[in-house]
């Protein structure tokens, strides 16, 4: 049955809906000829006959219903099928693969949340990783848009601010740099610092912010560029970090650590959402991709920190 075709299912359908051959040939717009011909064919390939002469027209045989089954089951995959194309087409459903940064996991949840509050159909791939290993993902293709502090340059892009990202540098609430006010870069050079891994945005931002000033490494060495590590690691005593203000607001609100007043502090930085210029969304993602634009500013966690004027990074 290898070259079965829908027009001979169609065929077999409407001779066992309408009992003759004349009258199945007139609803499919085919003379009778062509109809018996696309039977004959299918019994052939079949072996076996599909139908009944009786005293009151055609009738399926054991073979034949076997046959409208196969034919009920196209149709029901095709209309779920139409049915689900139209839901992607009304953006309602359809999958969606969403990179974000490191840093983006403290509120991406909650932002996944609100959006499939309003549209349950969908069903979204979250990647995290850090800047470097989700701009291999937009480059090659594999995620459909990222969140992220910082925008490729290499290739062309599409990005969109939604939202401010501000950065701080964290102490262990007895650390005696808490205390002070105003405190210039160059008082850091003493203090150990633990640091993101290459590749990092975070990291980036921190090199630039420290330009022209030695600073020690903790003793310490974090190998898996964990946000949550090296929080641990700064109230453990360890040394003091620059973070996103949105991976340590809990921690702050609850005392575990402490903001520095250093001069220049907070960064601001922003987050965007980001995808290839050459990429084009699907109606699921197109509607995340406005969602996060939207209303993603609403969903980040609450720190109240003051910005000076936006810097470079």
């Amino acid at each position: 049955m290898r070259n079965l075709s829908l027009k001979q299912l169609q065929a077999v359908a409407a001779v066992a809906r309408l009992g003759t051959m004349t009258r199945a040939a007139q609803e499919l717009n085919v003379t009778s000829a062509a109809l018996y011909a696309r039977i004959r064919q299918l019994e052939e390939e079949a072996g076996l006959m599909l139908f009944d002469r009786t005293p009151n027209g055609l009738k399926p045989t054991d073979a034949g219903r076997e046959m409208l089954w196969a034919i009920d089951s196209i149709n029901t995959v095709l209309e779920t099928c139409a049915d689900r194309l139209r839901t992607l087409k009304g953006g309602t459903g359809g999958r969606v693969s969403l990179g974000v940064v490191s840093t983006a996991k403290y509120f991406a949840p909650q932002v996944i949340a609100g959006f499939v509050g309003r549209f349950p159909g969908v069903e979204i791939n979250l990647t995290v990783g850090n800047r470097g290993a989700m701009v291999e993902a937009l480059r090659n293709y594999e995620t459909d848009f990222a969140i992220m502090g910082r925008p490729p340059r290499d290739f062309a892009i599409e990005a969109e601010i939604f939202g401010p990202h501000p950065l701080v540098l964290i102490a262990a609430p007895g650390h005696p740099l808490v205390e002070r006010r105003d405190i210039p870069r160059a008082d850091l050079a003493e203090e150990s610092f633990l640091v993101r891994e290459d590749g990092s945005g975070t990291r980036t931002v921190f090199e630039e912010f420290m330009a022209g000033i030695i600073i020690r490494r903790a003793k310490l060495v974090i190998d898996s560029g964990s946000n949550e590590t090296i929080k641990q690691a700064v109230m453990a005593g360890l040394g003091i970090a620059l973070l996103s203000a949105h991976t340590v607001s809990a921690e702050l609100e609850s005392g575990r650590l402490a903001l520095l007043d250093v001069q220049g502090l907070p960064i601001r930085r922003d987050w965007y959402a980001v995808r290839r210029a050459d990429k084009t969304l699907g109606p699921a993602a197109n509607g995340l991709w406005d969602y996060i634009v939207e209303e993603g500013a609403r969903w980040l966690p609450r720190l109240t920190v003051t910005a000076p004027a936006e810097s470079g990074a």
